[in-house]
């Protein structure tokens, strides 16, 4: 079997709404239990679980590769939450997207500060 992700497990203030709050910004499905985790599946079956931690949090990245389509919607929920979101990691473009590759992206922030990236193309794919 070739190697694949199959889980993650994600930090979080609070699991139940850390989860929640993944889950309806990215339009997946609601975050399932699992022993202290809940987990938001994505649609190639990579599990994000979430984990309540009592101490400092360490912001990690995860980027999600998706469609044009799933872009406006997530992108719509950005703006509707009037959350702050930047064209590049180091956040030195607010309130911009990019057009990396030909394709669309964006970054903003997890409630518990993972970064969170959305791209439609895959690095590199040309453009």
């Amino acid at each position: 079997m070739p190697v694949q992700l199959n889980h993650t497990i994600v930090a979080s203030r609070d699991n139940k709404q850390g989860a929640q709050w993944m889950a309806e910004m990215l339009g997946l499905p609601d975050p399932a239990p699992f022993g202290p985790f809940m987990g938001v599946e994505t649609e190639n079956g990579v599990a994000l679980d979430f984990l309540t931690h009592t101490g400092e949090i360490t912001p990690q990245h995860y980027a999600f590769l998706i469609t044009e389509e799933e872009f406006d919607q997530i992108f719509g929920r950005l703006q509707e939450r009037q959350l702050r979101y930047w064209a590049d990691r180091h956040r030195n473009r607010p309130q911009q997207i990019n057009h990396n590759d030909g394709g669309r992206g964006v970054y903003f922030e997890h409630p518990d500060g993972h970064l969170l990236e959305i791209i439609t193309r895959p690095y590199g794919s040309g453009g």
